[in-house]
């Protein structure tokens, strides 16, 4: 019968426990109930893991029948293994219970309460449930899988060792400690159990040894690393034997006092923590305060390492710090010094930059109001200023000073770091008045310097720095002001400083050159040997003190420098001369420092060797070239190249001087070299990424596919580079130095393959004179003038051509005349013979003026008419550089049918420019003078946008455009052709890539001409084209009047497709000679200037 009580049982569902705490503070594997009757029979639940909230859930059922004895015990249990178990666990509650007791509780979930540990009663939550006709699940205790034995040992110093927590008493300790070893005796290596036993053991002794009853924390340590090694990776108890090994070596680390222990336990913590799921009581434990946050604040006070080891160390300590960790701040400043350190060792700029990145999310997670604020903006202000000493950012100091402005704001008077911040901006200021020589720069640094020393007073350790900053400082006013109390301070300042450093002191030797350098200014004054030869000594004297590639290295070689050049210039001996060009050589060639230094150097070399007639003035040229070249290469944008290579004084006319230079020593073919070398960098840079890869196909696919994927990658992170967000910037920057070391290493086996076809890839503007020596010109003249010349040359042509643009048609051009015969008589007739056609490579101040309109306007003595001009004698074409027209001419080797494009936009919207009304009829007159053998198709209103004309480039061979075009005189890679929608800019047009493109006309206003700044870079809107893969172009130098340029146009490609022997050609090189013709038969239509204006480019 159903009621029947002599077929009912009793289900019992345990669903889950709270406030589990542990007698012993030990970390279980987990958490599991057993139920016991008097008979020995047992049931055991699943082994539960202990959650963050001290809970376990099981959800586990044991049925009971009703003849089993009348009183259970109910214990729950810690188990410190969580597959196999030795013995039973440390007891966290224990009570007895009858089954009447649990039936009281009807079926909803009821709480049993068990006694207290630590004061607060852990608790089950069960339900129960009445069966009929079941089976008794309680089963008989057996032996088979665990020695009784073992079991009770393990069992007692579970039980001796909680007693020991509890109340200390260092017999508990002795007998837990007795207990595990007995059993790990049982359990030999090769028992199953055996890293279990370890384990027990070892967490006695280390209970024992942090209460400081027993003392050997080293074979302690040692145990639970032999326990870990028995648990790799996949073991389910790994992740608690790591733990286990963390909290020997940090007592290890207390004991100690060694870097090795708390390095090591690290390492484990970010092994350790993924293994960790959230919500488990081993993961808060593990992350908490005493877990890896103490570890990580006791390597964050570690000394700086900046070894690669040092730096992956680092690395690992911030991937323990998430977004929101307290001492990730403090991370990543320890890891952005020692990558600072790293930088100063190896000079690689990618240190610096991903140093500047973490100390920019340091001050983010550290904002206004958080104590740490100003110590997180001085030290990205330190980092910053770092980076321009190497690579002469001008907003990178900027950015430090502003930076540390606001440190010293945060940083009142009385505060503890006051005059840090007061040295720090000080030397800031210092650096950017020999930048931009503001005199109220030095003289705030001056003044903050003289506050720091007030704070610093004779006992201070760091008197000696302030001091000798200060001196400095003044003799930086002096060079400026020539005040003798500003050098005369700053030489006492410097022997005192001297006077403070011990002979080992690690900066005595800057304190020695510094000195050296007053003395030579004292010396100058003088002219007294004994003031000289004293600077000489000092500055001797730091040098041996260094090692060979001591960043400070160079300063002394500067400073030795500038004493023999002080003798030199009093005594006159030669000697002292060549010393000190021999310390010029070392110092610009040291590889510590950064580019802008050490091209300022070679610069200063430069100069005095020129002054002083040496001969190791082309050596100077030939350093500054290269050092420049390798400048403009780190930096990771096409804009911020050309800021790079303004950024320095006197240094414009630097391939012209070369030049000259190299003439003067009868070196012609070195003069063509560092010409070439020294123009058009942005071009040479940017080419480097589309060398013709035909050649290397057909040897290496698989190399040629790489290298071209690499290509655009780099030309991809250019354009990402030249981002606003200084952050994003440096993460750009970052990238693209990664790639351009792939893309190195790629050429080079690129290389090494061609040499193996006995060719050679043009990696470098070095390449292109040996290059050219395949398809040269017939000969290379030259024509160097005086600067000043040219440039008045320049500016005469420029106000001539505007008079001329208000002029009738009619009037005659007299100025430019005038103009076009000195262009004749000084200029070309000097390098002239006959030949049927020249390339003009001009330079400086000459890329502006119209080289090919040289005329000298004179009749022939027997009246028989004009004497010849130069376009009478010659076919005139003009290259950015000669590696351009290589190129151009490499390009030709593969030919498509013509694809011809005329894109037309005389609407150009309001605030763009005036309509130009004439456009559409061009374009019609093109396309009917175009053959009908090519595709032709015309782009114009509406349709002749930003989008669309850069899809007609890329999709057609030849192109006309006629449009609004600007040179931007401020920003020249924004200079653009202007369409419906956007403007077209140059640096739209770098950005395509098109190898198999042949022509193009641009009839638009200012396109073939170069900026102020960078002339000799040639950036202008014709050059893009041709970078793009245009072999010729025809271009413009000022502006077009285009209701007479229609003339020309018409007259050029009537010239361009006329009929030969062989029919109608579509031939590219006939361009410059179709030009010539066309600027020659329209003389009586078009003025003067509107046909001069028209300048052929490339092939």
């Amino acid at each position: 019968m159903p009621g029947n009580s002599e077929s009912r049982c009793v289900t019992l569902e345990i669903i889950n426990g709270k406030e589990l705490r542990v007698p012993s503070g030990r970390i279980p594997a987990g958490i599991y109930v057993s139920i016991n009757d008097n008979s020995s029979r047992r049931w055991k639940s699943a082994i539960s893991a202990l959650s963050s909230e001290k809970s376990a859930v099981w959800g586990d059922s044991v049925t009971i029948s009703s003849h089993a004895s009348s009183a259970l015990s109910v214990e729950i249990r810690a188990s410190y293994e969580a597959d196999r178990m030795l013995g039973n666990g440390e007891v966290i509650g224990k009570l007895q219970i009858s089954l009447n007791e649990l039936l009281d509780h009807g079926d909803e979930p009821f709480h049993l309460s068990f006694p207290p540990v630590d004061d607060v009663h852990p608790f089950l939550t069960l339900k129960v449930v009445v069966v009929y006709a079941c089976d008794d699940q309680l089963g008989t205790l057996s032996d088979s899988l665990i020695d009784c034995e073992i079991a009770r040992h393990t069992d007692a110093g579970h039980a001796q060792l909680a007693l020991y927590t509890m109340n200390e008493d260092v017999s508990h300790l002795n007998d837990a400690v007795e207990h595990f070893q007995l059993v790990l005796d049982q359990c030999p290596a090769s028992h199953p159990d055996h890293a279990a036993a370890l384990t027990n053991l070892a967490w006695a002794r280390l209970e024992g040894y942090t209460r400081k009853d027993l003392q050997d924390i080293d074979a302690t340590t040692s145990i639970f690393r032999d326990a870990l090694a028995l648990r790799p990776r996949r073991h389910p108890d790994h992740s608690l034997s790591v733990y286990n090994l963390t909290e020997a070596l940090t007592w290890c680390r207390d004991k100690k006092d060694t870097a090795g222990d708390i390095r090591e336990a690290a390492r484990l913590y970010h092994e350790l923590l993924p293994l960790c799921p959230e919500g488990t009581y081993l993961r808060s434990i593990a992350a908490g305060k005493n877990g890896v946050d103490y570890v990580i604040g006791e390597c964050n006070n570690l000394p700086k390492d900046g070894s690669d080891d040092g730096i992956h160390f680092r690395r690992v300590i911030l991937d323990l710090c998430p977004l929101d960790h307290p001492l990730r701040p403090k991370a990543l400043d320890m890891l952005s010094s020692v990558l600072r350190s790293r930088f100063t060792q190896r000079g690689n700029i990618e240190d610096l930059d991903e140093g500047i990145q973490f100390r920019r999310e340091a001050v983010s997670l550290c904002p206004e109001g958080h104590p740490d604020h100003d110590f997180y903006l001085n030290n990205l202000a330190f980092s910053l200023k770092a980076r321009f000493d190497q690579q002469g950012k001008p907003h990178d100091l900027d950015e430090a000073i502003s930076l540390y402005e606001e440190a010293l704001r945060l940083r009142p008077v009385g505060h503890q770091y006051r005059d840090h911040s007061l040295d720090n901006l000080g030397s800031a200021l210092r650096t950017r008045f020999r930048r931009r020589n503001d005199i109220d720069d030095i003289t705030r640094a001056v003044s903050l310097y003289r506050e720091a020393l007030t704070l610093r007073p004779p006992e201070h350790p760091a008197r000696d720095t302030t001091l000798n900053n200060l001196a400095l400082a003044l003799k930086i006013r002096y060079n400026r002001l020539d005040v003798s109390e500003d050098l005369n301070e700053a030489i006492d300042l410097y022997r005192e400083s001297l006077r403070l450093k011990r002979l080992d002191h690690p900066e005595r030797h800057i304190t020695l050159s510094n000195l050296s350098s007053v003395l030579c200014s004292r010396f100058r004054q003088t002219q007294e040997n004994e003031v000289v030869e004293e600077a000489i000594s000092l500055c001797q004297q730091s040098l041996a003190a260094l090692s060979s590639l001591h960043p400070d290295k160079y300063f002394s070689y500067m400073r030795l420098r500038e004493a023999y050049l002080s003798r030199y210039q009093i005594v006159h001996d030669p000697a002292d001369l060549s010393l000190a060009i021999e310390n010029f050589r070392l110092a610009s060639g040291h590889p510590t420092q950064g580019f802008p230094r050490r091209i300022q150097t070679a610069l200063l070399w430069v100069d005095k060797v020129e002054s002083c007639q040496h001969d190791s003035a082309v050596e100077a040229y030939q350093v500054c070239l290269d050092l420049f070249d390798s400048h403009v290469m780190t930096r990771s944008s096409i804009i911020s190249r050309r800021e790079a290579a303004t950024a320095f004084r006197h240094a414009q006319s630097l391939p012209v001087d070369a030049a000259s230079c190299a003439i003067r020593c009868d070196n012609l073919r070195r003069a063509v070299e560092l010409m070439e070398q020294g123009r058009g960098q942005q071009w040479s840079l940017a080419s480097r990424l589309r060398t013709p890869l035909e050649d290397l196909e057909s040897t290496s696919p698989e190399l040629a596919r790489k290298f071209l994927h690499l290509s655009k990658q780099l030309s991809n992170a250019q354009d990402s580079a030249a981002s606003t967000d200084r952050a994003a910037a440096d993460r750009a920057a970052i990238e693209y130095r990664r790639l351009t070391r792939e893309w190195e290493a790629a050429t080079c086996k690129w290389q090494r393959a061609m040499a193996r076809l006995s060719s050679s890839l043009p990696v470098n503007t070095h390449a292109a004179p040996s290059s050219s020596r395949r398809r040269k010109p017939s000969s290379c003249s030259f024509s160097l003038h005086r600067s000043r010349r040219s440039e008045d040359l320049k500016d005469r042509f420029a106000r001539a051509i505007r008079e001329a643009s208000r002029m009738n048609p009619t009037e005659s051009r007299t100025d430019l005349i005038v103009l076009s015969r000195i262009l004749w008589d000084e200029i070309m007739l000097p390098i002239i013979n006959r030949r049927s056609r020249i390339w003009l490579c001009p330079t400086a101040a000459f890329t502006s003026i119209p080289l090919h309109a040289a005329n000298p306007f004179l009749t022939k003595p027997d009246r028989s008419g004009k004497e010849p001009c130069l376009e009478d004698l010659y076919i005139c074409s003009y290259t950015p550089t000669l590696s351009a027209l290589v190129r151009s001419r490499q390009l030709m080797k593969k030919r498509v049918p013509p694809f011809f494009v005329a894109i037309g936009q005389g609407q150009p919207g309001a605030g763009k420019g005036k309509a130009l009304l004439a456009v559409d009829s061009e374009l019609e007159l093109v396309h009917d003078l175009v053959p009908a053998t090519a595709s032709r198709t015309i782009i114009s209103g509406d349709a002749a946008t930003r989008a669309g004309a850069l899809e007609a480039l890329q999709q057609n061979t030849w192109v006309h455009l006629a449009c609004h075009g600007k040179q931007d005189p401020v920003q020249p890679y924004h200079s653009h052709f202007v369409m419906r929608d956007e403007h077209l800019t140059l640096l739209d047009i770098m950005e395509i890539d098109i190898p198999l493109a042949e022509f193009a006309f641009l009839s638009a206003c200012h396109t073939a001409v170069g900026d102020e700044k960078t002339p000799d870079e040639v950036i202008h809107l014709a050059a893009g084209l041709q970078f793009s893969g245009f072999k010729s172009v025809v271009g413009t130098l000022w502006e077009v009047d285009d209701s007479v340029a229609k003339h020309v146009v018409e007259a050029f490609y009537q010239y361009m497709f006329k009929p030969s022997k062989e029919g109608v050609v579509m031939n590219c090189t006939r361009a410059a000679w179709a030009l010539n013709c066309a600027t020659h038969a329209v003389k009586t239509k078009v003025p003067l200037e509107q046909r001069m204006v028209f300048v052929h480019i490339g092939v």
